[in-house]
């Protein structure tokens, strides 16, 4: 047996946090266990897990503190109420049958444990490091969780401790706002008006960026640093080297012009994908959208079909067709953005062409009540919910 398990519970500076490890005595758990109580290091002393003096639980557990213990009132934490937390929560998964009596001789326990410096109530302490092993040695014999559920779950959650949101795109539609004009005044009148809402990303749009840099990535993660930020760089040439630049600017996706040659595309592409951004082909003037996607081996995350502001006069909306794109990406998920002529009415007909991205700029930008635009296309897209803070401790 080699099992691994993890969990979070609780609130504050008590807050329990609990690695576990449960495998044979004769295997590699067994080796770890043994070396923690014979080779100690100095303020991470493992100690047994004891339900009381004299009672260790079995199987038999070790604690190893994860934060250096560097006074006395650590010291009573760590041998105290975290001690017989861990103990008893062992204690009790075996008396419920999470772990089988008939194994308790054969394997051992490892729970790494965190407890705050500044924790100080102990009743805290010791009710969430309960909760937190009981929860990681369930996690660890059930082999929680499963690739499928880490897939689904990945792009969904929030780290409760990290102190702000990634954002990534797993729920289309989204609405984009597109900050075109090159003042930073403007930037700031639309960040401090538009609605909080997960379905919401915020361009960097190229004459913004041309002005000021990438360097207004900054501001905005200043004014809004939980938005999803997309940098309209518009690449035609050094594809890896800018890709890493935007990603550098803390950017969730990098925009890439469909006219660069396919070898800066292929780069820009690997490149924003091994940095973790989202890759995306703006296909402005690019007369086959679908064949240019089929041809690349590095599949980007977005492509952009877009009708420029310089020729708004012309008829129609030039989205292209939108389920040959999709197809054209063999199999690989591709989101399809659509920009220029994007309005509150024809909001419902880009969603039914396949539409997963609508780029609205000056529509939002520019109206008068920027929050009212924005929610009313929020509401033709039926995407008016908020969950930000979808902090889950069990499943």
């Amino acid at each position: 047996m080699y099992l691994i398990g993890e969990a979070l519970i609780g609130e504050g500076n008590e807050v329990a946090h609990v690695d576990l490890l449960i495998g044979d005595k004769d295997g590699p758990v067994g080796t770890a266990f043994a070396n923690g109580l014979t080779q100690l290091s100095v303020g991470h002393t493992p100690l047994l897990a004891v339900v009381r003096p004299n009672l260790i639980p079995k199987p038999a557990t070790i604690i190893v503190p994860k934060v250096t213990v560097k006074s006395m009132a650590q010291v009573n934490q760590i041998f105290g109420p975290a001690q017989a937390a861990v103990a008893k929560a062992i204690a009790d998964a075996v008396e419920e049958g999470v772990v089988p009596k008939d194994v308790c001789e054969d394997v051992v326990v490892i729970a790494s444990v965190f407890i705050h410096p500044n924790a100080q109530d102990t009743a805290k302490i010791y009710k969430y490091n309960y909760g937190a092993t009981k929860l990681a040695l369930t996690r660890a014999m059930d082999k929680f969780p499963s690739v499928d559920k880490v897939n689904y779950e990945k792009d969904r959650g929030v780290h409760a401790i990290m102190g702000y949101k990634i954002t990534r795109l797993w729920d289309p539609p989204y609405l984009q706002i597109a900050i075109d004009a090159p003042d930073m005044a403007v930037v700031e009148r639309v960040l401090k008006n538009v609605p909080k809402n997960d379905h919401l990303i915020i361009e960097a749009g190229t004459p913004l960026i041309k002005r000021y840099g990438l360097s207004v990535i900054h501001k905005i993660r200043e004014l809004r640093k939980d938005v999803f930020v997309v940098a309209d760089l518009k690449t035609l040439d050094t594809g890896n080297l800018e890709a890493r630049m935007a990603a550098d600017a803390t950017a969730d996706a990098v925009v890439c012009s469909g006219l660069a040659p396919a070898a800066t595309i292929e780069k820009f592409v690997e490149e924003a994908r091994k940095v973790g951004i989202y890759s995306i082909i703006d296909m402005l003037n690019v007369d086959h959208p679908a064949k240019e996607v089929a041809a690349l081996k590095n599949k980007p995350d977005i492509v952009e079909l877009h009708r420029g502001i310089d020729t708004e006069g012309t008829a129609g909306h030039a989205w292209g067709n939108i389920a040959e794109i999709k197809k054209s990406a063999g199999g690989r998920r591709l989101l399809v953005a659509v920009a220029g002529g994007v309005k509150v009415e024809n909001v419902d007909a880009a969603l039914k062409e396949g539409a997963d991205v609508l780029v609205v700029g000056r529509a939002i930008t520019n109206a008068k009540d920027i929050e009212g635009a924005a929610r009313s296309f929020l509401r033709a897209m039926h995407k008016e919910e908020i969950d930000q803070y979808r902090i889950m401790t069990d499943f």
